[in-house]
C-alpha cells in the first residue's frame, strides 16, 4: 500500500449527521447499467432481424397448384393429409417468413381464397408456395 494514505487508513467512516444514510440496495442501483437511448436495444435488434422477399410463382407453378387444390377440394369430404408451404408477410418491415405446416384439410374458400386445416390455420391460397400430398405422390 502506498505511505501516502497511511495516516488516514484507520480512520472510521464518516457519517453525516444531517442526511440519512443510504441503503446498500439503493447504493448499488448508483453503479448498475442503464439505458441512456430507450429502444435502442430492440430497434438494433429490429433491424438485425432478416426478413425473406415473397417469390412470384411462374405461371407453370401457379398451374400446378391450382391443379392440386382442386384435387385437394375433390377429396376434402376425407379431410386430406398434407404440408403447406406459405408466405406469412412481417408485420414490421418489407418482406416475411415462409413457414411449413402439416396438417390435415378441413375446408377451402374459393372465393375468399383461403384453406383451413382442421386445427383451424387459416391459410390464404395467394401466399401458397407449395401444397404436398400423398394424394398427389404419382401425379406431380
Amino acid at each position: 500500500m502506498s505511505d501516502e494514505y497511511r495516516d488516514i487508513i484507520n480512520l472510521p467512516h464518516h457519517v453525516s449527521s444531517k442526511r440519512p444514510q443510504m441503503s446498500m440496495l439503493d447504493r448499488a442501483a448508483q453503479f448498475s447499467p442503464f439505458a441512456a437511448l430507450t429502444g435502442y436495444d430492440d430497434a438494433i435488434h429490429e433491424t438485425a432481424r432478416l426478413t425473406n422477399d415473397k417469390v412470384d410463382l411462374s405461371e407453370e407453378e401457379k398451374e400446378t397448384l391450382d391443379r392440386k387444390q382442386q384435387i385437394l377440394l375433390e377429396r376434402l369430404g376425407e379431410h386430406p393429409a398434407l404440408t403447406v408451404t406459405y408466405f406469412i408477410p412481417d408485420a414490421k418491415k418489407s418482406g416475411g417468413a415462409y413457414v411449413t405446416k402439416s396438417g390435415s384439410l378441413k375446408k377451402i374458400d374459393g372465393f375468399e381464397r383461403w384453406m383451413m386445416l382442421t386445427d383451424g390455420t387459416k391459410i390464404p391460397l395467394d401466399d401458397v408456395a407449395d401444397i404436398e400430398s400423398e394424394l398427389f405422390r404419382d401425379m406431380f
